[in-house]
């Protein structure tokens, strides 16, 4: 992977202030929506009513007790995955990047299957915790190998990260082979899912939203670096300290999406493009829209793994994979189109 040529910050697209309402507004319907689907639907106007019922009837408990914090894990996940795409995607300047480009997944993913296969009996605590840390691991590996002369350039990143990324997909490969009794579960969380989720997850996830402002605050520092390091530098960008911070935020909010929905594919690289496309490359107002998106598209992939085969589930994952993939390759034809 290649850095693409710089492109400076584009002016807000008049659209902006009101394409974020828009998109609250198709989240909470998708939410909605999406909460009615599984093995027992129900209407729309009945989770609406179940929503506020208190009686205790049975689609009350369905809606409020095993749906209603799934949808929730999942649009905070979605939004904090596409968060961390769209500032890494603004750190390599390239707007292939996404949090797997430095580690994350794979680190995360690595340390999960290790968790689940080396400590069978372990509290269902100790596997995001597990991911958390290894997705940190992994971004550190990342950056420590991508140093030179001080400096951290986003052609380093992106080529290291995706050699870093492969060789602990090997480890990872390596370790569910050698132990094929714990596969199941590891590869569940593999390949992204929020089944399961309850009011415990929610409350353990729901701090991180905290990170969304501070990566608002960081929005002008990624205008500045969507430059080149040389006009970065001139404009009094220390371009070191302000890559690691922001990259350190990314993966901070990544690692965190981890721990609620496993390894979601190409959400971080599909939100943060599409709200590029819709409102224009600054930061500010790219962010949140980049956030709605993310949280749209986890929520409806989780709709669609639950309501295709019901009452077999689908992981989400696998549903923005193949989401994702033809996405990802016709981006990639339009790069190679523009050079």
């Amino acid at each position: 992977m290649t850095a693409s040529k710089t492109v400076p910050a584009a002016k807000l697209r008049p659209s902006s202030l009101t394409i974020i309402p828009v998109l609250t507004l198709l989240l909470l319907v998708a939410c909605i929506v999406s909460i009615g689907i599984g093995a027992i639907r129900i209407a729309p106007i009945e989770v609406l009513r179940a929503l506020t019922d208190s009686s205790g009837s049975v689609n009350a408990r369905i809606v409020n007790e095993l749906r209603l914090p799934r949808i929730i894990v999942a649009a905070i996940c979605g939004a904090l995955f596409a968060v961390s795409g769209a500032m890494l995607q603004g750190v390599v300047r390239n707007p292939l990047a996404s949090p797997d480009l430095v580690g994350v997944g794979a680190g995360a993913g690595v340390a999960a299957v290790v968790t689940l296969i080396l400590l069978p009996s372990a509290p269902a605590w100790l596997l995001p915790l597990g991911a958390f840390v290894g997705a940190w691991l992994g971004f550190a590996l990342v950056i420590w190998l991508s140093v030179k002369n001080g400096e951290v350039t986003p052609l380093r990143v992106a080529l290291i990260g995706v050699a870093v990324g492969a060789a602990l997909g090997a480890v990872q490969q390596l370790v569910l082979i050698r132990a094929p009794d714990g596969i199941g579960q590891a590869l569940s969380f593999l390949a992204g899912t929020i089944y399961g989720a309850d009011w415990a997850q929610v409350s353990s996830i729901s701090p991180w939203l905290a990170l969304l402002p501070i990566a608002w605050v960081l929005s002008s520092k990624l205008d500045v670096l969507a430059f080149s390091d040389e006009v970065s530098k001139s404009l009094g960008m220390r371009l070191m300290l302000a890559r690691v911070i922001c990259m350190s935020v990314a993966v901070a909010l990544a690692a965190a999406a981890v721990t609620g929905a496993g390894v979601l594919g190409f959400v971080g690289l599909i939100g943060p493009h599409a709200a590029r496309r819709l409102i224009g490359s600054r930061h500010a107002a790219l962010l949140p829209v980049s956030a709605l998106l993310g949280a749209i598209l986890v929520v409806v992939a989780d709709a669609l793994g639950r309501g295709l085969m019901p009452p077999l589930e689908i992981p989400a994952g696998i549903v923005t994979t193949l989401i994702g993939a033809p996405y990802f390759l016709l981006l990639m034809r339009r790069e190679a189109r523009m050079r």
